[in-house]
């Protein structure tokens, strides 16, 4: 009787174990880039001390998606360090999902951005690079790019999102796919005569997309400021814990986020 009542109790525990937070980052060849993504893992963790926080990555560095969910059993909700939904979100991350079988029940959150609390990391990353407060010079949103309709519209929402939280206006730029390039987009507002333009640097991590942008800023225009790549900032991760436990209820997340397509690929089902 009590090795009966012990074991329905380890049961019901595991039932009400917390599910494991993945966060699901892009890879980069950058020591710097893997450096900051674990430093926001690490974030999160001080957050939520609670949480079972593990780093899988899409390409490039070790561990991959894929082995991180081959190592969990139970529950998890993914959570992509990604900035809008495009191929990783829609494709790539349901696939390392079914590949994980029925062991593992998944909810993937979706991408971080748009979201206001990434208008606040980044307006705090611009004041780090010399921007001035109250200045009312327009801001360059310099994201990577997509072919992807669906990923450019987050970056023209999230654009629209900074704009409100700083009063100024903010004009979106691709480093890859579409135009306008950042230094275009720097050059076209100076040209109208503004001054002062800044650019703020749309990426989670540094690595090849954030060296580009600086790169070619920098080599039409000297003097710009760039801000560095959002990293581990406290809005961040708290945007993280955010979309977790949003996903983790079964919440919709925030007004006027992209959301992944529901997929009957596996067993991922969708915040």
């Amino acid at each position: 009787m009590t090795t009966m009542t012990m074991a329905t109790v380890s049961t019901m525990a595991v039932g009400r174990r917390t599910p494991a937070l993945v966060l699901v980052a892009h890879g980069t060849r950058s020591p710097a880039g893997i450096a900051v993504t674990e430093a926001l893992a690490a974030r999160v963790r001080a957050l939520r001390p609670e949480y079972d926080v593990r780093v899988g990555y899409l390409g490039l560095v070790a561990p991959s998606l894929d082995e991180v969910l081959a190592g969990l059993r139970g529950e998890a909700v993914l959570v992509p360090l990604l900035l809008g939904t495009g191929h990783h979100v829609r494709v790539d991350i349901p696939a390392a999902v079914a590949s994980a079988g029925p062991r593992l029940r998944c909810r993937t959150a979706p991408a971080l951005g748009p979201h206001p609390l990434l208008a606040e990391a980044l307006a705090d990353r611009l004041a780090e690079a010399g921007r001035e407060a109250r200045s009312p010079a327009p801001v360059v949103l310099a994201a990577a790019g997509s072919s992807d309709p669906a990923a450019r519209a987050d970056t023209a929402r999230m654009a629209r999102l900074l704009a409100l939280g700083m009063g100024v206006r903010v004009v979106p730029s691709y480093v890859s796919g579409a135009g306008p390039r950042p230094a275009e987009a720097v050059a076209e507002l100076r040209e109208e005569g503004h001054e002062g333009v800044s650019v703020a640097t749309y990426l989670t991590a540094p690595g090849h997309f954030s060296e580009s942008v600086r790169n070619s800023v920098r080599r039409g225009v000297s003097d710009v400021l760039v801000s560095r790549p959002l990293g581990p900032h406290d809005a961040v991760a708290r945007l993280v814990v955010r979309r977790y436990q949003q996903a983790g209820a079964g919440g919709c997340g925030h007004p006027g986020t992209s959301r992944t397509p529901v997929t009957s690929v596996g067993r991922i089902r969708t915040a």
